[in-house]
């Protein structure tokens, strides 16, 4: 077998099993006629390449003619399908000339098979051999007579190109980007084939060029680019399946997500077409709106289980949504088969047309009956709560009040819902800025509730102002963070306070009363010294002033003397009158090494008097505290004396006073004693009122001296020390503290 019986055949299967992929996928996708378009013209091409190779096979000039003559049936139908491809394919081309070229080809059939031997010639003398590469001989004919009609082929293949380069134009001007390189390039394989397969023919049957009469294969480059051009389509139409398969998966899934989120919210999904007068409610709807399962739901029912005194509200609420942008919302209460009603939540849009009548209503609606009754509870416990509450916006609006509120400022409930805070509560803007949403303090716990610790003002409604003690606690409800306050009104507490104060005040004088009295002894001899001096220098001026001539200069001197002891005298009186004033605390900016040292002037005989020696450990510049000077010595005092009488039968006797910093916020005040200690279990007790170690001691000094010095801000606590005796410390803040001292002392 010569390669020509083997290649004709194998392209023509090619082009048969081209056509039969193509014809398979047009019977799957009937929308698809260019895969039917392109079927046919690729099975023309394998018929005509049978056609073909019986051509270059035939014996005799008759059978010859024969042959070519049925060749121009595949011819037409390559011809009808490539119009037909390129404009179902490419949706270009100029009509006219399409309809031109298949008529003029229909034409050509019919001059085939009515004039001469066939289209090409009237008559085929004889057969000649031709000998192709590699020595293969096919029939040629020869001693031709040209049949005229044939120039009628020549147009049809002028009208064929005419239309193929104006699909080019169209591709090239309107197609879409992605297609147009390919579309350009089938159109020009298709007109390469045209004149390629033209120009053989015209040479063939003219003499010019001596082969076979046709070269089908050269038609595999057009069947390449347009099965090629089909086949992208094909790609793209399978992902685009896949994708749209996905999507779908994804979809349901979506959807499937969704039922479960909205089924497990309770939420019920519906709409209303107006227009249609229909309704779509979901199965959720039904246990919400109290239907039985499979009952049926619509629209009129829907408004019909509103309580009639809801219903206008709903009404209502739908008109209004034309001026929200279609968006609704509301809470109604609905008849429900279980006989109480209960409260759905309503929202969704509204669709209005162009008169602004309604269209259509897309809703969801959620059972809110157990927020309503948690509500209703909540508002009992505020309305019977035995304080003042009230409760803010995030704008510090009022919105709820009790009735206790009512008594404490004067106003109704009704005048206290919608008030702004800073009209009862003038100096609250600072809390007020808490309240915005994302900056409320005591999201914790109460123990750092907005307003802990804090007292403010109130104003009543006839304008009196009061002192309030306000605790603030965060609320949420739904989407918004509500402020409730808790309010204590403080009058009753400061009166008391303030008797509190005088009576403490009473007891410090009478507890210094009693130590002074404790130390008269010591004291009458501190101010019988200067007294003594007194005396005997006026008794020297006498005797000065008697001699004749009187020695001035001497009497000079004992006056000078006189003066002195006066004022040591002065200054004793007035420690002493200090101490025994019944005055209110004076808090003022005090050094407590001078406090130290003041003390000691009044304590030194009597220290003398005990064979106690002082040591004074001072820090210099020590910053300043606030206190009350006569308080504060007092305490000293009285440390310093207990700590005298526990080293009483003791030898070596001594008292350390050391003053420092015990943090950067505090200053350190010890009196240290070399006595026998104190109990482990008495380090606490001895500041209890009534308990004291002394025989004959009422057991009130240092149950004074802790109430002072925490009056002061500040601790009062003893320790043993390492080897003999205890110290009594005590700490107070420093005076620069501000916040500690914006309060004021404790009263």
């Amino acid at each position: 077998m010569n390669w020509i019986d083997w290649a004709w055949p194998m392209f023509g299967a090619a082009c048969a099993t081209l056509a039969a992929i193509h014809l398979v996928i047009w019977f799957k996708q009937k929308d698809q006629h260019a895969n039917l378009a392109f079927a046919l013209t690729a099975a023309s091409v394998a018929a005509l390449s049978g056609f073909e190779l019986a051509l270059m096979r035939a014996q005799d000039p008759a059978r010859y003619e024969d042959i070519l003559r049925w060749s121009h049936v595949s011819i037409a139908a390559i011809v009808l399908g490539i119009i037909a491809f390129v404009l179902l394919q490419f949706r270009a081309g100029s009509l006219w000339l399409a309809a031109a070229a298949a008529g003029t080809r229909l034409a050509c059939l019919v001059a085939n098979f009515t004039t001469g031997s066939s289209l090409n010639f009237n008559e085929v003398g004889r057969l000649s051999r031709f000998v192709l590469e590699g020595g293969q001989g096919v029939s040629i004919p020869g001693d031709v007579v040209v049949n005229p009609w044939m120039h009628l082929g020549t147009v049809n293949v002028l009208l064929l190109m005419a239309f193929v380069a104006s699909a080019m134009r169209d591709i090239r001007s309107t197609g879409p980007a992605p297609g147009r390189r390919r579309g350009l390039l089938v159109c020009a394989a298709i007109i390469f084939f045209i004149l390629f397969a033209g120009g053989w023919n015209w040479a063939v049957i003219n003499g010019k060029l001596q082969g076979p009469l046709m070269f089908s294969p050269a038609f595999l480059v057009v069947l390449v680019f347009m099965g090629h051009e089909l086949g992208t389509d094909l790609l793209r139409a399978g992902q685009l399946a896949r994708g749209l398969s996905a999507a779908q998966v994804r979809l349901a899934d979506t959807q499937r997500q969704v039922d479960m989120a909205v089924r497990a919210a309770g939420v019920g999904l519906w709409n209303w077409n107006v227009l249609a007068g229909e309704a779509w409610f979901s199965d959720a709807c039904a246990p919400i709106l109290g239907y039985r399962s499979g009952e049926a739901m619509d629209m009129t029912g829907f408004r019909a289980r509103i309580l009639s005194a809801d219903r206008k509200q709903f009404d209502a609420v739908l008109e209004d949504a034309r001026d929200r942008g279609g968006a609704f919302g509301g809470e109604f209460r609905i008849a429900h088969s279980h006989g109480k009603p209960r409260w759905i939540s309503a929202r969704g849009q509204v669709e209005f047309g162009a008169d602004g009548s309604l269209l259509r209503v897309d809703g969801a609606i959620v059972d809110i009956t157990p927020r309503k009754e948690a509500e209703d509870r909540f508002r009992v416990v505020v309305q019977t709560a035995p304080t003042a509450m009230l409760m803010f916006d995030p704008d510090g609006t009022i919105v709820l009040a009790n009735s206790r509120a009512e008594v404490l400022f004067g106003f109704t409930s009704l005048e206290l819902v919608g008030m702004r805070m800073r009209q009862i509560l003038p100096d609250s803007s600072t809390v007020e800025r808490g309240l915005q949403p994302g900056q409320s303090p005591g999201l914790g716990s109460v123990d750092t509730a907005m307003g802990s610790g804090h007292e403010l003002s109130g104003r009543r409604k006839d304008g009196s102002g009061f002192p309030i003690q306000m605790v603030l606690n965060p609320v949420p409800m739904e989407s918004i963070l509500f402020t409730l306050a808790a309010i204590t009104d403080l009058s009753e507490m400061r009166r008391f306070e303030h008797e509190l104060a005088v009576q403490r005040d009473e007891l410090a004088h009478l507890s210094r009363v009693a130590l002074l009295a404790e130390l008269s002894g010591s004291l009458a001899h501190e101010l019988n010294q200067p007294l003594t001096a007194i005396l005997s220098n006026a008794q020297a001026a006498l005797r000065f002033l008697s001699r004749d001539p009187p020695d001035l200069e001497e009497v000079r001197d004992s006056l000078a003397g006189i003066v002195e002891s006066d004022k040591r005298a002065g200054e004793v009186i007035r420690r002493l009158r200090a101490l025994l004033r019944k005055d209110r605390a004076e808090f003022r900016r005090t050094d407590v090494n001078d406090v130290v040292r003041g003390v000691l002037k009044i304590v030194r005989s009597d220290l003398l008097n005990r064979n106690i020696e002082t040591v004074l450990e001072l820090e210099d510049d020590l910053p300043t505290v606030c206190g009350d000077v006569v308080q504060l010595q007092q305490v000293l005092l009285n440390l310093i004396v207990n700590a005298s009488d526990a080293m009483a039968g003791v030898v070596p006797r001594e008292i350390t006073l050391r003053t420092g910093r015990s943090s950067q916020h505090q200053v350190l005040v010890s009196v240290c004693d070399a006595g026998h200690g104190i109990p482990e279990q008495d380090l606490e007790r001895i500041f209890a009122p009534f308990v004291s170690t002394k025989r004959d001691g009422l057991g009130l000094g240092l149950a004074v001296c802790r109430t002072i010095i925490t009056a002061h801000r500040g601790e009062l606590w003893a320790t043993n020390n390492d080897g003999r005796g205890a110290t009594l410390s005590f700490c107070l803040p420093v005076d620069g503290e501000q916040a500690i001292w914006d309060q004021g002392p404790i009263t």
